[in-house]
C-alpha cells in the first residue's frame, strides 16, 4: 500500500518574520496536536528560484502510512481546525494543499 502525504504550499507571506514567528510558535504545535495519524512532517523553507523572487515561503508535508489515515486526520474536527488555521495565518495568499500518493524509488 502507497504511503499518503498532504503537500502544503504557503505563498510568500507579506512579512515573513511575522509569519514565520506564528507558524512555529501558533501552528507547528496545532499540527502536532491536532492531526492524528501523521508518521512525520517535513518543514521546506524555500531560500531561491530560478526563475526570481520564489512564489512560496514554505512547502510542507505531512506523511501517512495510508490514505485512510490521512483522510481521518483532515477530517477530523482538529483537522478542520487546523486547515482553517492555515488560512488566517496565510498573509501572502491562501495556502495550496495537495494530496497525494507517494511512490519510492531507491536507486
Amino acid at each position: 500500500m502507497a504511503g499518503a502525504k498532504i503537500v502544503v504550499l504557503y505563498p510568500r507571506p507579506k512579512d515573513i518574520e511575522a509569519f514565520d514567528r506564528i507558524y512555529h510558535d501558533e501552528h507547528v504545535p496545532m499540527v502536532g496536536e491536532k492531526m492524528s495519524h501523521k508518521t512525520k512532517v517535513v518543514i521546506s523553507k524555500v531560500v531561491a528560484s530560478p526563475q526570481g523572487e520564489p512564489p512560496f515561503h514554505l512547502v510542507v508535508e505531512l506523511y501517512y502510512k495510508s490514505m485512510a489515515d490521512l483522510q481521518a486526520s483532515a477530517g477530523s474536527a482538529g483537522g478542520k481546525e487546523t486547515v482553517d488555521h492555515a488560512h488566517e495565518i496565510s498573509t501572502g495568499g491562501a495556502p495550496i494543499f495537495l494530496i497525494t500518493e507517494e511512490e519510492t524509488l531507491t536507486f
